[in-house]
């Protein structure tokens, strides 16, 4: 995949974070955000098996197609603070949580149910959906760990800048986030078997990609939301979460 193009994906998902800007401005409610994240979430975790190359010019670098989608999720949470504050952001995130859960769970069920005599591509669905459960444990305990400190690096930086240099907390929160997520999930899930740190700096390099275009769309998510945002002052702290 060339620059160009991971951009050009890059946009398309971002438009419909703008997309639940837009509806959660009208309603006032984050439910369109919820339904998008969770969307992401759970269709990353069915598609993470495609590794494509990322050709940048200067370099290639090897990840999972679905970093390009996953990593809009960074977004996401940063426009659900922006605008419902911290304790609705770790709702969406512990929604998303019980979600991926269910995915396993019914994937191997469906996996292990007894085909018709005529079905003939059992092959395909243990190709799609029997990820190794190494791998769905890292995806988990990494998702998890991330998505919570960019949610209260977010926060923090909010309430440091009081509520200005809106990027200065989207790129000092997802930035290091990301880079957190590829580090945790690559070493638990591939540690011992294959090199890990090519593919977490091909992870960490295409996430900054997205994390740096988004800067825009959180400057426009922003602008749809409205003046009505959260105040840094008046939530109040929570505790953490233990992981």
């Amino acid at each position: 995949m060339t620059l160009s193009l991971a951009i050009f994906w890059i946009i398309i998902v971002s438009i419909f974070g703008v997309l639940g800007a837009w509806y959660a401005r009208r309603y006032n409610r984050p439910d369109a955000l919820i339904a998008f994240y969770v969307t992401l979430v759970v269709f990353s975790n069915i598609a993470v098996s495609k590794i494509i190359a990322f050709n940048f010019g200067f370099t290639q670098f090897f990840a999972p197609a679905t970093v390009l989608i996953f990593s809009v999720t960074f977004l996401l949470t940063d426009i659900v603070n922006e605008r419902f504050g911290k304790k609705e952001t770790q709702r969406m995130i512990l929604i998303a949580l019980f979600a991926q859960i269910a995915l396993i769970l019914f994937s191997y069920l469906v996996l292990k149910a007894q085909g018709a005599p005529f079905f003939q591509n059992q092959a395909a669905f243990e190709a799609l959906l029997g990820n190794v459960p190494r791998i769905v444990i890292a995806s988990l305990i990494a998702f998890y760990i991330s998505e919570n400190v960019d949610a209260h690096l977010f926060h923090w930086f909010r309430k440091l800048t009081g509520g200005k240099h809106l990027w200065v907390r989207n790129a000092f929160s997802s930035i290091p986030s990301m880079l957190l997520d590829s580090v945790l999930f690559i070493t638990l899930a591939f540690y011992g078997i294959i090199p890990i740190v090519p593919l977490i700096i091909g992870l960490s390099v295409t996430k900054w990609l997205v994390g740096v275009i988004d800067i825009p769309f959180m400057y426009l998510s922003r602008a749809v939301l409205g003046k009505h945002t959260s105040e840094p002052h008046v939530e109040a702290p929570l505790p953490h979460s233990g992981m």
